[in-house]
């Protein structure tokens, strides 16, 4: 089981952090009529009151005044335009809102007797679980893989994509990678017994099935037996699993005994039906063979996994690209292929060999395949029921199900618990997009048809070597290209309407920037490919409600027109005739409603100011993320693949973002100030509403004592030096003194001899000194093994990583 790293801090509790460690219920309350109605209600409010500002205020304006002045005229203009975009963005959200509390009306949840009748014998749709992994801590890999490995079905194998350098030379690093390595092996050692046990288990079952309508009172004995083994198992694994944080708690209460109390209650079921059967003075129970043979099966299939480790940068003929889109579209293009390694002189290349006894690698054709972010948490049912509902023939042209993750409760930080308040509000706004056709996957977790993926598959020449694209990494938000890649292939992609998945938050604000960073990035460039993708799907006859258009765009663009607006709002003294109590009562429905599903959510209402002021504090984090974007855009140049930071400690902010807070609080004073003075008391009001939240983020979410050593160490980071590296380069600049020297006299030094590698020779095609390095791969000189490599260069993970 996961075990704490020896010497790693546990996070301190803040004071204002999370107590509650219960999840949210994995079905959704059902929304109440007056609920639905009052959702209703609220989206005709704010276009009532965004039309009546129109009239009433800008209108108005402009037939009393007409255009008096060029900048009147321009304030005018402007300030609409910001308050149209923001009110867009609350009616979506409404809209979004409204449509999960409708499906959450409508849900019925598949009894369990169904899902077994389902995938009974003769169900051969194998999946692979792909969990992308970079520099993580061996627990929290350990506890993915585990909640991974435990899903009932009947054909799983589970793949840890380890992408770290193979070949560290970092002592640290290096025991951190084999500590990583060998987490899929102890988990296999682990459930050895008890897969063992039920295999055999199933094989009598299956004989016993053919040779009686209803289950002996023997039998089931038997049955409950392997029930007693298989719950004593999980709980002894439970109080073996050292609890250290709120996730491992998550994992211990959800996953490990949860699991187990289901099968006590399913033994206790079947002791009852013994009961009756030995009280009527029967043979035989109620409980026929073909059921006692389900519950055979689900304990074969819980426990039984193959859990296995790949490393594509041990391969030199698969992409080395810096981020998880293509740590993914390596090990999937390899799916359904047996290989055989060859030793070159720039590596080991991976061979497609016809005859898999020959092979070193066979990797099994998959039906499916579940990508899992490697710090994420399945709860026990989840393949099993998306899988089921994939099978269902009105889904047939669903290529992605998943259910949005949700936040772990009891976050130690004030901040982790606010951002997690976000996520679980974006949780029911993913549901409500699966009402109108708008789902985008989110890239923690997610079911996929490897049929679909087949037909979004690019296929391009890099060095000679066939390069599979799957998963586009044109930008940094993967997963949302490539829906509306499967969009332009026929494919829709839907929302499971339950909770079966969580993911783990940042919890301080230096690893939250890089989150929300790359979260901000993207949008904008994947836009136009969208209406691209629109155009092509009305060309088909396909119908494009202006719904599902409206919500798409809102989701990939509100975060650059919201930032850029609230800017002007916050910066610009506009004039006080374009201010109305219309703009407030046009926000009033989105923010009642917003705090109304914290509280659904087992939060505050008043949660919603914190909100806001976590919102102002991350407002030049999204700015800076929407910049990124148009240099992306201008440059044509991919954006480095930034990966959240998952450490105890806490992560230190870029200056930038620590000082850009205090600089808007100080701009908020001033203009509060000037304001009052000029009697504009609305632009007044606004200034210190949002002086006064931004200030409260920085002490709760930032810290000021945090924000005194963050912006410490970047101003004096310049005095601090590695002396080998000066050194070096040191004698860099005096060997290229004495060189110019030289041939500044005519005196040319003597080429050393090279020593040519006949192997380099023969697979170059030339003798040339020095090749260049790649993930261990040596020079000419010496070709690297997989095992053995001589030159060990910094990728740019590692680099991105720094």
């Amino acid at each position: 089981m996961p075990e704490q790293l020896d010497g790693a801090p546990v996070r301190r509790r803040q004071w204002g952090s999370e107590r509650r460690t219960r999840p949210l219920d994995t079905l959704h309350a059902r929304p109440s009529d007056r609920k639905l109605v009052s959702g209703r209600i609220a989206i005709i409010l704010t276009i009532a009151f965004w039309l009546a500002y129109v009239v009433y205020t800008v209108i108005r304006q402009f037939l009393d005044y007409g255009t008096e002045s060029f900048r009147f005229t321009t304030e005018a203009l402007s300030y609409l335009v910001v308050v149209t975009f923001l009110t867009f963005s609350a009616l979506m959200h409404l809209i979004a809102r409204q449509g999960a509390m409708e499906r959450f009306a409508t849900h019925v949840r598949v009894p369990r007797a169904e899902l077994d009748r389902h995938f009974a014998e003769g169900h051969e749709a194998p999946m692979t679980v792909l969990v992308p992994s970079y520099a993580e801590e061996p627990d929290v890999v350990a506890t993915t893989l585990w909640s991974a490995a435990l899903q009932e079905y009947p054909n799983l194998r589970v793949v840890l994509l380890v992408d770290d350098a193979p070949f560290p030379t970092d002592p640290e690093v290096a025991d951190k990678l084999e500590r990583t390595r060998a987490v899929a092996g102890r988990i296999q050692s682990q459930l050895a017994a008890p897969s063992r046990r039920f295999q055999e288990a199933l094989l009598v079952a299956e004989i016993d099935a053919d040779t009686a309508p209803q289950a002996s009172v023997d039998a089931l004995r038997t049955l409950v037996e392997h029930h007693r083994w298989a719950d004593a198992w999980l709980r002894r694994h439970a109080r073996e699993h050292e609890v250290v944080d709120h996730v491992d708690h998550f994992f211990h209460d959800q996953v490990l005994v949860a699991l187990a109390d289901e099968l006590r209650l399913t033994s206790e079921a079947l002791e009852a039906a013994i009961v009756d059967a030995v009280g009527a003075d029967h043979a035989f129970t109620e409980v026929t063979s073909a059921r006692a043979l389900e519950l055979t099966r689900r304990l074969a299939w819980t426990f039984t996994a193959e859990i296995t480790t790949f490393e594509r940068k041990r391969f030199v003929n698969l992409s080395d690209e810096a981020n998880k889109a293509m740590n993914l579209n390596s090990y999937i293009g390899l799916l359904g292929g047996a290989y055989a390694f060859e030793e070159t002189a720039s590596g080991t290349v991976l061979r497609t060999v016809s005859d898999p006894t020959t092979a070193d690698l066979v990797v099994p054709a998959s039906d499916y395949v579940l990508t899992l972010d490697a710090d994420s948490v399945l709860l026990r049912d989840y393949c099993l029921r998306l899988v089921y509902f994939l099978e269902q023939p009105e889904n047939a042209r669903v290529a992605v199900t998943q259910t949005p993750y949700s936040s772990f409760r009891g976050a130690a930080t004030r901040i982790e618990r606010l951002a997690g308040a976000t996520t679980d509000i974006q949780h029911i706004l993913h549901q409500g997009m699966s009402r109108h056709n708008a789902t985008f996957w989110v890239g923690a977790n997610a079911v996929i048809r490897t049929r679909a993926l087949r037909d979004i598959e690019e296929v391009e020449t890099v060095g000679g070597f066939e390069v599979k694209r799957y998963v586009q990494d044109r930008t940094v938000i993967e997963d949302t290209e490539s829906s509306v890649d499967l969009g332009m292939h026929g494919w829709t992609l839907v929302n499971y309407p339950e909770r079966l998945s969580y993911s783990a938050t940042p919890p301080d604000f230096g690893s939250l920037i890089v989150q929300r960073r790359r979260w901000a990035n993207g949008g904008l460039l994947i836009l136009p490919k969208y209406l691209r993708q629109v155009r092509e799907r009305r060309q088909r006859g396909e119908r494009v409600g202006i719904v599902e258009m409206s919500l798409r765009v809102n989701y990939m663009a509100s975060i650059a027109w919201g930032s850029l607006g609230l800017i002007f709002l916050l910066a610009y003294p506009y004039d006080s005739r374009l201010l109305s109590p219309m703009v407030l009562l046009a926000a009033l429905p989105y923010f009642w409603l917003f705090a109304s599903d914290l509280k659904y959510c087992g939060y505050k209402r008043t949660d919603i100011l914190r909100i806001y002021g976590f919102n102002l504090i991350l407002m030049p984090v999204n700015v800076a993320g929407v910049l990124k974007s148009i240099q992306q855009a201008l440059t044509a140049k991919k954006i480095p693949f930034a990966r959240t930071p998952k450490v105890r400690d806490r992560t230190a902010s870029p200056a930038l973002y620590v000082l850009a807070p205090y600089a808007m609080v100080a701009f908020s004073v001033f203009t509060f100030v000037r304001d009052s003075q000029a009697q504009n008391w609305g632009n007044a009001v606004f200034a210190a509403f949002n002086a006064l939240l931004a200030l409260y983020a920085i002490v709760a979410y930032i810290g000021i004592w945090n924000s005194v050593v963050d912006v410490w160490l970047w101003a004096t980071k310049w005095m601090y030096y590695d002396p080998t590296a000066r050194a070096a380069r040191r004698a860099r600049r005096r060997q290229a003194r004495q060189d110019r020297k030289a041939a500044r006299r005519g005196l040319l030094p003597e080429p050393e001899p090279v020593v040519e590698d006949w192997r380099a020779v023969l697979y170059f095609g030339h003798g040339g000194a020095e090749m260049p390095t790649r993930h261990g791969v040596g020079t000419v000189g010496a070709p690297a093994t997989r095992s053995t490599p001589t030159v060990t260069t910094t990728t740019s993970d590692e680099r991105t990583a720094a």
